[in-house]
């Protein structure tokens, strides 16, 4: 009986130096399954072989940016870094590792893999969307109610966006018109809140709604967390007024929205 109970006493003992020497095994091996900068500079030397200007590139996950981008940043200008989103690219590089996919690619087949110590290297071709109107180009000639609306670069769920800052009052919907914006087939726009900082003082969302001669055809909310926020709508090819109304329960909320009229 003494034995036993002395095994049964070491067993929480033995059971925590398992864990640690887990632990501390995993800890190895996910260290050593990240691939070193050899490998992403031969990753990168394949992307410049064929680059062409005016390609996206991507990385993937969220969390490797900052390695691709020491690598590959002089080929991504700020537009590209703070682009609305991925649609109006027809050629697409995505670098990744540990089979991850970025946002950006998905639902498309690669027309190229290639593999380099750990570093998945894709290229993708489609049409890319054709734009008719950037609002963001076209602020100087809105009308704004309860509000004074400016272009500029802003980080927006911890990534760079460049997009119309709008500050509504509190409880009041502020309006900015876009007059006699061309539409083709499709509106598409996204919201989000910009300012780390006001986001982590104040959780409560940001809400705008779009109207196109007065009739509202598209809205979103955007919580602290929800990042870049994507609305559309379909539209009628022509012209029209173009509204967008926006709403925030407290002052000083930072709304940061952007949107694009497509064929």
């Amino acid at each position: 009986m003494p034995s036993a109970r002395r095994f049964l006493g070491l067993l929480p003992a033995a059971l925590l130096v398992a864990v640690a020497i887990w632990e501390i095994v995993a800890t190895r091996r996910a260290a050593t399954s990240v691939p070193g900068d050899v490998a992403w500079a031969r990753a990168a030397n394949i992307v410049r072989q064929k680059h062409q200007p005016g390609d996206l590139i991507v990385f993937a996950p969220d969390w490797v940016d900052p390695v691709g981008r020491m690598h590959l940043g002089d080929l991504m200008p700020i537009t590209m870094a703070a682009r609305m989103d991925a649609a109006k690219y027809g050629r697409i590089w995505e670098v990744s590792i540990r089979g991850a996919r970025s946002p950006d690619t998905a639902g498309l087949a690669a027309k190229e893999t290639t593999e380099v110590a750990g570093v998945t290297v894709r290229r993708f071709e489609r049409a890319p969307a054709k734009v008719l109107a950037d609002i963001r180009e076209r602020v100087s000639t809105a009308k704004a109610e309860l509000g004074s609306p400016r272009v500029d670069l802003v980080e927006v769920g911890y990534a760079p966006h460049r997009c119309i800052v709008f500050v509504p009052p509190a409880g009041k919907p502020a309006r900015v018109t876009f007059p006699q914006l061309p539409l083709g087939k499709e509106l598409v726009g996204y919201v989000g809140i910009a300012d780390a900082f006001t986001r982590r003082d104040d959780r409560t969302p940001v809400d705008i709604g779009v109207e196109i001669d007065g009739k509202l055809v598209a809205g979103a909310s955007a919580g602290v967390d929800d990042g870049w926020v994507r609305f559309a709508a379909p539209t009628t090819p022509g012209v029209a007024d173009v509204t967008f109304v926006a709403r925030a329960d407290r002052a000083g909320r930072q709304l940061c929205f952007a949107a694009e009229a497509r064929q």
